[in-house]
This record gives structure tokens, sequence and C-alpha cells, in this order.
């Protein structure tokens, strides 16, 4: 089998995976307050060289397609910027962290929310404690929307995640999320253009997205988009 992971964005069809990328179901877990506070592992599905995911929210075997993109009429036209992330985004200055925010790749998983909010942490993150909390809540972002760079270096600080897909799970929200790309696969456009390797980032899989193929939250927006695991 091959180790060579990539995702190919096909016209107004699925995301074609190959290279035996794995896939597990991770849910938003929250605490008391209803704050998402940690990654919650779940199902793993069964390896395989090559499979393709549904994006248009149609499929009756999701996340898997099945076909039903050519039934519904779906346009799934790539619209996301090709600029790279941190050129899309704004940076916050703090004393020994910064945040780069690309708000256009929101996926609304919330983790922005604990500890007063993580914008509000950036001017106070020399303290260690809130520097901690803040390179966790950055980290935590699946759509790599929040970056956190250190100051000092200029370099982000990436949270080390393996080569997988996770399909997202928000039952304190009353849906399912996007698919959770993670650790640097390679993903190319249907136009055959390579998009920016990044370490994590969020594919719709709604078939709502004005971003597509990213993730920008419509899923959670009426009607909430399930998958039927929520």
């Amino acid at each position: 089998m091959s180790s060579h992971k990539k995702i190919v964005v096909s016209k107004n069809g699925p995301y074609l995976v190959s290279g035996s990328t794995p896939m597990v179901v991770e849910t938003i877990g929250v605490d008391r307050h209803g704050l998402s506070t940690q990654w919650v592992e779940g199902e793993k599905f069964p390896e395989a060289e090559t499979f393709a995911l549904c994006r248009c929210g149609g499929s009756q075997n999701k996340p898997f397609c099945d076909g039903h993109h050519a039934k519904n009429g779906f346009d799934g036209t790539e619209t996301a910027s090709e600029q790279p992330v941190l050129e899309q985004a704004e940076l916050m200055e703090g004393p020994v962290m910064n945040l780069a925010d690309a708000e256009v790749l929101c996926a609304y998983a919330r983790f922005c929310d604990p500890n007063g909010r993580i914008w509000n942490q950036v001017e106070k993150t020399d303290n260690p404690k809130v520097k901690e909390h803040f390179i966790k809540q950055a980290g935590d972002c699946p759509a790599g929307r929040l970056i956190a760079i250190d100051r000092s270096t200029g370099k982000a600080v990436e949270p080390k995640l393996p080569q997988s897909i996770g399909l997202v799970e928000d039952p304190a929200n009353g849906c399912s999320g996007p698919l959770w790309v993670r650790g640097g696969i390679e993903m190319t456009g249907a136009d055959g253009k390579a998009y920016e390797v990044r370490n994590r980032m969020t594919l719709c899989r709604c078939g709502r997205s004005e971003n597509k193929p990213f993730c920008n939250g419509a899923h959670a927006s009426d009607p909430k988009f399930k998958d039927g695991r929520v």
C-alpha cells in the first residue's frame, strides 16, 4: 500500500483520498459550562488504500460518497483564497506570543472560548499559565484559523498531529462538523492546483460552505447538518 497521503477535490464531486489515510471520529468535548475543552477520539474506520468522501452533504452513506452529488445538482466550485494562511490572517501581538487569526477559516469548534477567550489572552502571554492555555487553545482549533506564534523566533507553535482525517462531531451544538485534515496531507483542487500544505485544516462536508473546499461553519446554522452520529 502507498504511504503517500493525498486528497484530490473532484469537480462537483467527492474528496478522493489516497495513501491509506487513517480516519477516525473526533468529538468536541465540553466542560460543565458547555465550553469546548478537549477532543474525544472515537470510532476508527477500516483502513483502505483509496476512498471517496462526500462533500455535497447528501450521501446516504456518510461520510462516504454514494454518488448523490450527481442527483442533487451539487455546485462544488472552489472559492477559497489561494493565499497562504498567514497572509490571510490578522496578527495580534503580545509580549511573548503572537496570534495569527484567519477568520474566514472558522469551523465553529469554539476552542477559542475558554479562559476568557483566546484574543484576550494575547497581551497576557508573559504569564506562564496563560501562555499554556493560549498555545493549547490555538492548537486545538481544527481549521488552523488560530495560530500561536512564538514572538522571539517568529515560528508557529503547532501540535504534533498524525497524517489522518478526523470526522468531527459536535453533540453539544447538535450537529456534525467538517473533515479535520491533520499532519500536512497534500491537497489538490479540481483544476490540478495544489493547496498550501498545512498541519490543520477543515474541509466542508455539508455542501453549504461559501469558502469551498474549506469549512466556514455553515454546518452549525439552521438546518444543522447531521450525519446520523449526533
